[in-house]
């Protein structure tokens, strides 16, 4: 008798062991458009980490130097391109209004897009928690 078979249709049968159907999506039962909830809500402290891969290029301590970026002490409800001691690009001049949250979030999300001709050469935080999460840090350093 050839064993090969015999122990190759044991091993197909033990590997369905254990497994569960997926549970039915109730919203995708009913025809409901299923809402994406975040796991974890964002905070000031996750912004900072997220703001680590800012800082080759910014400061964020209240009278701070600028880098190759201005310092972004308080830049949160603060005029587009208002920092005196920085040389803005003429793009970011002519951008205007303040940064508020959803001018940070449309900027931080794609810099080169929100502001064709930007001299910000950063592809963008892609993740809307970690956008957010950067933004209640700037604020929170802006006090």
């Amino acid at each position: 008798m050839r064993l090969a078979p015999v122990l190759l249709a044991g091993a197909l049968a033990l590997a369905g062991c254990g497994k569960s159907e997926a549970p039915a999506d109730d919203a995708a039962a009913s025809g409901e458009a299923a809402v994406e909830t975040p796991a974890i809500a964002p905070t000031a402290a996750m912004g900072e980490q997220v703001f680590r891969r800012c800082v080759a290029c910014h400061t964020v301590e209240k009278g701070g130097s600028n880098g190759i970026g201005p310092n972004l002490h308080g830049v949160v409800s603060a005029p587009v391109a208002s920092k005196p001691d920085f040389s803005y690009s003429g793009a970011m001049k002519a951008k205007g209004g303040v940064w508020d949250e959803a001018a940070l979030d449309a900027y931080l999300k794609a810099p080169m897009k929100d502001v064709p001709g930007t001299r910000m050469a950063f592809a963008g935080v892609i993740d809307a928690t970690d956008r957010k999460a950067l933004i209640l840090y700037l604020e929170a350093q802006s006090k």
